[in-house]
This record gives structure tokens, C-alpha cells and sequence, in this order.
């Protein structure tokens, strides 16, 4: 009888590994590649493209993989432990840590700290902050202590995506855009899988841990 029970484990286990399989050529058809050395910097001189699935690579743990244009995994997120939990850690396809997000404590409204980890000094160093109230706001190490903000994010109306403008200006010029990714006939993959668009001359690790941030506030990571 125990022999039957360590068959159908191992079958349900293969029949969970089929699906991811098959869920992750659907997000992105093109076989991704992981070297590290293929991927892009993180501050380019033109518009870059990402997929973002709010998926794990780790089999049955929460957080998401972020792909580029050419297919290849550029970022991750895996938390071992339950959505939204106090700290969170974007990662390269390699596991190292690139920032870490921590949500404060005993405050009125929602704030999160985000660390940039320096290979230099082994040390991580206060990044940005973002805050929610009546709307998410984001401000660079520099505004913090004036209490400025540098980026703001700006909810589409009746979409599942949101735009990052710049906070320091009336109208708030673009800085990125995240949206549904949708197929060539303009069919939606789905409410996990998007588009990031990021514009020149911006730094994407701190949108992507940005873009990580409003995945945590709205329990999706």
C-alpha cells in the first residue's frame, strides 16, 4: 500500500513540473537563456521591453521572473515564505542579491524601505522609500530626509497596470509603464503576465524593485 502512495507523489509531482513547463513557454515562447553575461545593463541609452510573470522559478513557492526581450531571465523574486511578507529580495538569474525590500513597522500608513546590496563594501545602503497613502510615492535615498519625492505611480483606470512618472514635476513626464502583455491579436495572457517598459536613461533595477513593491502592497508576490 505504501508503494501506491509513493507512486501517485511522484506522478502528481511530474504532472506539476509538466504544467510549469508548458505555463512558462506560454509566457514566453523563446527558450530563455541564463547566462549572465548575455544580459543587459542596468542603465541603457534606449527603451527597453521586459515580461514580467508573477511566477517563481522555485516548484510551489510565490515571486515572480522577469524576462528581457530576447527571452533571457534577467530578474527574480522567491519568497519561500507567504505573499507578502516583511522582506523580500530581488535577485539576478544567478541568486545574487541585487535589492532587498523591507516593510516598516509600526507607521500609519504603508512604507517600504528598499536597500541596495554593494559588493564592494558587503554592506546594503538605503535605496529609496516608498510610501502609501492616498497614493504610492517613491523617493530616492537623497529625498528622503526632505521628504520629497522623486517618482509617483499613476493607476490606469479599469486596467490591471499602473505608470511611473517623474514626482518632481507638475505633469509628471514617464519613466515606465507596466500593462498586460497581450498576444499579436491583442488577446491578454492573463492577470499574471505583463509588459514593463522602461525609458532611457533610467536605472531598471530600481524600477523593476519598485515594480516589485506594488506587487507586495497588492499581495501578488
Amino acid at each position: 500500500m505504501q508503494i501506491y502512495v509513493y507512486i501517485y507523489i511522484i506522478l502528481h509531482l511530474l504532472t506539476r513540473l509538466v504544467f510549469f513547463s508548458l505555463s512558462m513557454s506560454r509566457v514566453y515562447p523563446q527558450t530563455p537563456s541564463s547566462d549572465p553575461s548575455s544580459s543587459s545593463s542596468d542603465l541603457t541609452s534606449k527603451l527597453e521591453s521586459f515580461t514580467i510573470w508573477m511566477k517563481s522559478l522555485v516548484f510551489n513557492t510565490s515571486g515572480c521572473t522577469v524576462y528581457n526581450s530576447k527571452g533571457e531571465i534577467v530578474y527574480r523574486v522567491d519568497n519561500y515564505d507567504d505573499k507578502c511578507c516583511q522582506e523580500v529580495y530581488l535577485m539576478d538569474i544567478r541568486g545574487k542579491v541585487l535589492v532587498s525590500l523591507l516593510q516598516k513597522k509600526l507607521r500609519l500608513f504603508g512604507c517600504w524601505d528598499g536597500y541596495k546590496w554593494d559588493d564592494c563594501s558587503l554592506e546594503k545602503q538605503l535605496w529609496f522609500r516608498v510610501r502609501k497613502h492616498r497614493s504610492i510615492r517613491v523617493s530616492l535615498c537623497d529625498d528622503i530626509s526632505r521628504s520629497g519625492c522623486t517618482y509617483k505611480i499613476v493607476k490606469m483606470d479599469g486596467k490591471l497596470g499602473f505608470k511611473i512618472v517623474d514626482g518632481d514635476e507638475q505633469e509628471g513626464a514617464l519613466v515606465a509603464e507596466i500593462k498586460q502583455k497581450q498576444t499579436s491579436t491583442g488577446i491578454n495572457f492573463g492577470n499574471d503576465v505583463f509588459t514593463l517598459t522602461i525609458q532611457p536613461h533610467v536605472d531598471q533595477s530600481l524600477i523593476m524593485a519598485i515594480v516589485m513593491v506594488y506587487g507586495l502592497i497588492h499581495n501578488q508576490i
